[in-house]
């Protein structure tokens, strides 16, 4: 296949930024759209031009590194779908691809599709663990979890922190990411003696890296590439009001 790309170069957070047109030519539908960066990029330092900077790590849909905006979708056109999962058959010869990093205050540019989301970093350490010395692991059966709680905790643990929520979002809202750490170990008895200190905490480190409030749109659903529900976020408002009345 032969595709147009239009690709956002930036130099870095304050520097001024603009699409430029790219072409690539020999694009198998076989390929991950991150193997086609690969070709394009190779093509540039073939021609001893800058290549395109762009975050990747595992290409399993496991890290959540591939942030990238496609034709205005976060992770592309297909749902379910990291970036790297998403191949290039989606496309058809001659299409014209749209490609920008994420799109929020709290996620300033590093290079070109780079972007610095380091602030989810620092909202987990104000509480989305459990600091509690266990010791060795414990048997399995001595702390019993009910089926569905388990599955409910696991289906909040799948977030893979990529922020497809937050650029998707008209507010820039990180609600749909911390719910999810949120709600994970709310769930499990392990998670209940920081219960409240950890949703206080981890509001609290939200709202100070400038993420905007939840629209209710639900489009951070939408976005998410692990399905992250919505129902994640009644919990997190729950779990506030709980921590409040706790104090």
């Amino acid at each position: 296949m032969k595709l147009n790309l239009k690709i956002w170069r930036q130099n870095g957070p304050s520097a001024p930024g603009n699409f430029v047109d790219y072409h690539v030519d020999h694009v198998s539908p076989d390929m991950s759209f991150l193997e086609m960066l690969d070709v394009l990029n190779v093509s540039l330092v073939n021609k001893k031009e800058t290549p395109i900077e762009f975050d990747h790590d595992c290409r399993e849909g496991i890290c959540g590194s591939c942030s990238l905006m496609i034709n205005g979708n976060a992770h592309g056109p297909e749902t379910g779908t990291a970036t790297c999962q998403l191949h290039m058959r989606r496309f058809k010869e001659g299409d014209t691809i749209v490609i920008e990093p994420w799109r929020a205050k709290a996620f300033p540019v590093i290079k070109d599709l780079s972007t610095d989301r380091t602030a989810f970093d620092r909202i987990m350490a104000a509480g989305g663990f459990v600091s509690v010395n266990t010791g060795n692991a414990p048997e399995a059966n001595s702390i019993l979890v009910g089926h569905d709680t388990a599955e409910s905790a696991m289906d909040s643990a799948a977030c893979i922190g990529c922020g497809a929520c937050v650029a998707s979002c008209k507010n820039s809202s990180a609600m749909l990411f911390v719910s999810a750490k949120v709600s994970h170990l709310a769930q499990l008895p392990q998670g209940h003696p920081e219960r409240a200190k950890r949703v206080r905490g981890m509001v609290t480190q939200m709202d100070q890296e400038g993420f905007g409030n939840c629209s209710n749109t639900g489009a951070c659903e939408a976005a998410c590439p692990k399905e992250i529900t919505l129902e994640n976020i009644a919990q997190l408002n729950r779990e506030i009001v709980r921590a409040v009345f706790k104090d």
